[in-house]
């Protein structure tokens, strides 16, 4: 199984793993709770994590 990563797609990577280093710091100080969720991404052809942040 090879998986092609488009130019969409490491955009999409770049910035959620740019995510996952801030979001933490940011929720701390808003007191809000962490929700991470799975979701199978068509574009991606693979799965992607989703982290909401709830108040």
């Amino acid at each position: 199984m090879s998986i092609k990563l488009t130019r969409r797609g490491f955009l999409a990577t770049t910035a959620a793993a740019g995510a996952v280093r801030t979001l933490p710091s940011i929720a701390t100080k808003l007191g809000g709770r962490r929700i991470l969720t799975l979701v199978y991404d068509k574009s991606l052809g693979m799965m992607r994590a989703v982290e909401r942040v709830v108040h």
